[in-house]
């Protein structure tokens, strides 16, 4: 019998190729959609681990955060862009589940946000999470979970103003476009919490800054971030 599953798993894949999302090859575990070398090349930051980081250096002043981090530096025309645009502009959901359980796996190799009781993924614009069928950074939080088990609370702070793209917007332009956009909702499940704010790619981080600020109107909570990848 298992000669014979292996015989069909190999036909199979003449028809339905498992290849690397990094690199193209064929060779590679059937449960990894990156190869051992692309896998080994992804420039881990080291921040998670790291009190006062480059990412936590982005809020302060800005906005009280106990812990910052990203897993990934975010290069162009690496794999992580790769990957993140396959989350984001054509449907790979498999891809942000992977991006989450690697998170997951660097939160979970420190004490520093042993405290978290709880995941918020970063709310989408809601035309954009109706255009995609869903956000990426719940995408994201359901990989981290698989690996790093905490709960999630979807949809418990909530986008109230429509907001343009950010991408070709300076650090002013994106810091004022957010102010009021985002508001908490079912209070009393958040309060007195340990929130882990969770999204793709930190910039500026302007919106992350908008989300945290309005999470932290609640009384007794505490907000740490996370992402994938942090851009130079």
């Amino acid at each position: 019998m298992k000669t014979l599953s292996l015989y069909l798993q190999h036909f199979l894949h003449l028809f339905f190729p498992h290849t690397c999302e990094g690199c193209g090859t064929d060779i590679l575990d059937d449960k990894s959609i990156l190869c051992a070398a692309c896998f080994t090349n992804l420039p881990v930051t080291g921040f998670m681990g790291l009190e006062g980081n480059t990412v936590e250096k982005i809020f302060y002043g800005r906005v009280k955060i106990a812990a910052a981090g990203s897993a990934f530096y975010f290069n162009k025309n690496s794999t992580i862009q790769h990957l993140i645009a396959d989350l984001k502009y054509h449907r790979n959901k498999e891809a942000g589940f992977y991006l989450g359980k690697l998170l997951g796996n660097e939160l979970a190799k420190t004490n520093r946000f042993n405290n978290v009781d709880a995941i918020i993924p970063l709310p989408l614009n809601p035309r954009k999470e109706k255009k995609r069928g869903y956000n990426q950074a719940a995408v994201i939080a359901e990989g981290i979970q698989s690996v790093w088990p905490k709960p999630i609370l979807n949809n418990k702070v909530i986008r109230k103003i429509f907001t343009d793209t950010q991408t070709h917007k300076n650090r002013v332009s994106r810091w004022q476009s957010m102010q009021g956009v985002f508001a908490a909702e079912q209070i009393e499940i958040l309060q007195h919490k340990h929130l882990l704010l969770v999204d793709d790619i930190v910039t500026t981080g302007a919106t992350l800054e908008a989300c945290a600020t309005a999470i932290l109107q609640v009384p007794g909570t505490t907000v740490s971030i996370a992402t994938v990848a942090y851009t130079l």
